[in-house]
């Protein structure tokens, strides 16, 4: 029943019921006391539940809650690759298809993962004192930080309240915002963390470089290792043979042999000759006796030299050869890995990952929250559901037991 009603009611039953009416002034007061009574017992629970909470909170709102000022910046991650790939990521995205997440997409994600951790609070705290920013003298107590020394648990859990980011796969853009109670404060946040998000990709980076580098690294220095012992080989061999190239003194000595062995030809030759023009026992035939002779000693010091001793030259050619064909796949494996490293770190720096700012961080002139008409009209549409509701169960009960 509502006032109007309520009033024509205690109207009519006075009328009926009681003497004339006085008309004195002290009656009229009276009446309506007892009207706004009976008004204010048929609503109390209106009062209690819309009523008195909406009062609170626009109390709370109006006289006692402080400005908090909110610095936003835009920024996105990309790979020195990624221009390429945009062509095929748009029409992808026209017709609807969704591949498989991009690599500048995760470390987006994982960069703003970073920006809301308890290591990003501690590099905070390295800069500047974040708790006396979250602890400002023009802070009200409900949305200020409480203890000035809080445990890091605590500090983290407030600071995620002031400080949030928000990733649009749409546009890969992903957005900061810092709430503080001054509007330094809020820009001074934001700027270090974006700073923060830029080493925390450079860390990145170098990690995938090291990653993708370091097997060419251990197998290029596996190549160097095995070349230089080549190497050493290959000297000891020439110290100890005093020959610098035990190839080309076996060909001199097989050229020198084999100009021997056409001399000594030639002077047997000269012998047979002689021996049916001269006499035997004649000076010239003894001389050419005496030469093939020695030239058959020679050849015959020649060929051992080259194949019959220990130390024949067949023998430190052969070494040498070996020692050769090992110091030239010594050399193609260092080279090959030389190669791979190269080709490694130039795919790894094809993926590299930079920060785009799009938006710095702005130094706010006004203060946004905390939103007041906003907040109050939740608050009130909101008792004011819960009134109703609460009405019809209690509408419910009294018939279903009438």
């Amino acid at each position: 029943m509502d006032a109007p009603t309520a009033l024509l009611r205690d109207t009519v039953d006075y009328v009926g019921h009681a003497p004339p009416p006085s008309h004195s002034a002290a009656s009229r007061p009276r009446r309506w006391d007892g009207w706004a009574a009976r008004a204010i017992s048929r609503r109390r629970g209106f009062l209690a539940v819309v009523v008195a909470p909406t009062l609170v909170a626009a109390l709370y709102l109006f006289g006692v809650a402080a400005r908090q000022y909110e610095s936003e910046a835009h920024f996105t991650v990309k790979t020195a690759a990624q221009s390429s790939s945009n062509y095929t990521t748009g029409l992808a995205q026209m017709f609807g298809v969704s591949g498989a997440m991009t690599p500048s997409q995760s470390e987006s994600y994982s960069v703003g993962d970073y920006l809301t951790s308890h290591d990003a609070v501690t590099a905070l705290r390295r800069r500047f004192d974040l708790v006396s920013m979250f602890h400002r003298p023009e802070a009200d107590i409900a949305s200020r930080l409480w203890d000035s020394h809080p445990a890091a648990e605590q500090l983290l859990k407030y600071y995620r309240r002031q400080v949030k980011v928000a990733y649009a796969s749409e546009t890969g853009i992903t957005t900061l915002k810092v709430h503080a109670f001054r509007a330094a404060d809020a820009q001074a946040i934001a700027e270090a963390l974006l700073e923060m998000g830029e080493w925390r990709v450079n860390v990145l980076n170098q990690r995938a470089l090291d990653n993708a580098t370091r097997v060419a690294e251990r197998q290029l220095n596996e190549a160097e290792v095995g070349l230089a012992a080549s190497q050493g080989s290959m000297t000891h061999l020439r110290q100890s043979g005093r020959d610098i190239d035990p190839e080309h003194s076996s060909v001199a000595d097989i050229t020198m042999l084999a100009e021997l062995r056409g001399q000594l030809a030639q002077s047997r030759a000269q012998l047979a000759a002689m021996g049916g023009a001269i006499q035997p026992d004649s000076p010239q035939y003894a001389a050419m006796t005496d030469r093939v002779r020695a030239l058959q000693t020679q050849i015959d010091a020649e060929a051992g030299k080259l194949a019959g001793a220990p130390d024949a030259a067949s023998r430190n050619l052969s070494a040498f050869e070996s020692l050769k064909l090992r110091q030239d796949f010594a050399s193609k494996r260092y080279e090959a890995a030389a190669t791979a490293l190269e080709s490694a770190r130039s795919d790894a720096l094809k993926q590299q990952l930079y920060v785009v700012r799009v938006v710095e961080p702005d130094r706010p002139e006004k203060a946004l929250f905390p939103q007041r008409w906003l907040i109050l009209a939740s608050v009130f549409f909101a008792a004011l559901l819960t009134y109703g509701v609460g009405a019809l169960i209690v509408a419910g009960v009294r018939e279903h037991s009438a």
